[in-house]
């Protein structure tokens, strides 16, 4: 490894391209840290809050909503290696709402045109997203259990449930399943799921689950469900653009918002770009951090590998051309070909739908790490990351 992990031009590049984002009013504010062993460099620009002007800084607090999937993940890996639940037991001894599911005869048919499921759901389809629930890749309101999961509150969108776990799973358990357990693979709502399963097993709250189990022996000090009020005022606000004339618009505050206190169902996370370092590097250290471990190598292995049949990812409707280049492992997506980033696929990690993303490339000793806070609408809004990734990639000294 060179002692010039990066070139001094190229984080210049970096940082130029993106700060011609936020002054073109893409994004308020960015956060960039790319890290390579012990060579950090971080690089901040635009504003937390653009009513204040408060400047986006290091330590500025982010909702990074999706990216909580893979560290929910390690929690319930590290569940598994000691002994307390096991990748394919059947869940539904904790979540009895999830016992004996019916399923749907096809996408389009009435709630009540069911068979009965094959199996159980188990732990290894909630962290896979084949538990046989999720989003579907179409129009609003075509089908009628598209309907039903808004009704009952269980549809997954931008917004964290309103209700309680306890009656979120009493909502989710009066549906059908869309496709049987194991069979296909369907976004976001395994980690819903996931986020209940946690705090039963453990018996209690998931804040405490998470500061025990993770955040605390990584010292992830400013990660959690909720930010408490001495840390309120460095929590950013978060925007959405509006489609017509482009111009940013407040969905979420900092004090006073939905972050601002303990939430009725706990289940995406705030963090900080030297938290999400903290995690990626316990990832690429193989389970360890310092003298303590977290997860096994084998089972970091088993959340980096793609667990995706071609067949399944033949049946499982994601954005245009995701399951070319991409599979799906515990949390979190897996390069799985040559892209246009690197020649060598296994690179791991995943995006936030109020734009943030974290890579992960083991080839490299490289970690990636994008913060804003504008709520993604379409694939197109992750540009700005991917050109983010681009530009870090060119960075690389060797």
């Amino acid at each position: 490894m060179s002692d010039h992990r990066f070139s001094g031009t190229g984080l210049a590049d970096m940082a130029a391209a993106m700060r011609g984002h936020v002054e073109a009013g893409a994004v308020a504010g960015i956060v960039t840290l790319v890290a390579r062993g012990d060579d950090v460099h971080v690089d901040t620009s635009g504003l937390a809050d653009l009513d204040s002007r408060a400047p986006m800084r290091r330590d500025t607090i982010i909702r990074i909503a999706s990216m909580t999937k893979p560290i929910l993940a390690v929690v319930a890996l590290a569940m598994v290696e000691e002994g307390l639940i096991g990748l394919d037991d059947a869940v539904d001894r904790w979540l009895p709402e999830l016992a004996e599911p019916e399923v749907l005869r096809s996408l389009d048919a009435s709630l009540d045109d069911t068979v009965p499921a094959h199996r159980p759901i188990s732990l290894r389809d909630l962290l896979t997203l084949r538990l046989g629930i999720g989003v579907v890749m179409e129009p609003p309101g075509r089908y009628p259990i598209q309907q039903a999961m808004d009704d009952a509150g269980v549809a997954p969108g931008p917004v964290n449930p309103v209700v309680t776990p306890d009656e979120w799973m009493r909502q989710l358990g009066s549906l059908p399943l869309i496709h049987q357990p194991g069979a296909v693979w369907m976004y976001h709502t395994g980690f819903d799921v996931l986020a209940v399963l946690l705090a039963r097993i453990a018996g209690k709250s998931l804040d405490e689950v998470m500061q025990e189990r993770l955040l605390g022996p990584l010292g992830m000090v400013d990660t959690g469900f909720h930010v408490p009020p001495e840390k309120i005022g460095r929590l950013a606000c978060a925007y959405t653009r509006d489609p017509q004339s482009g111009r940013l618009t407040l969905v979420d505050p900092a004090a006073g918002g939905a972050f601002a206190s303990k939430q009725a169902f706990p289940c995406e996370l705030v963090s900080t770009a030297d938290d999400v370092l903290a995690f990626a590097r316990m990832l690429l250290a193989r389970g360890r951090h310092g003298a303590r471990t977290i997860l096994s190598p084998e089972m970091v292995g088993e959340m980096t590998r793609d667990q995706i049949t071609p067949e399944q990812k033949a049946v499982s409707p994601f954005f245009p051309g995701f399951w070319e280049t991409t599979g799906w492992g515990f949390g979190l997506g897996i390069v799985t070909k040559p892209d246009e980033l690197s020649a060598v696929p296994g690179r791991y990690g995943w995006e936030g739908g109020f734009g943030t993303g974290l890579n992960i490339d083991p080839q490299k000793d490289l970690v990636t790490i994008f913060l804003s806070q504008r709520l993604m609408q379409s694939p197109d809004d992750a540009a700005i990351n991917r050109e983010f990734q681009k530009l870090a990639y060119r960075a690389l000294a060797d």
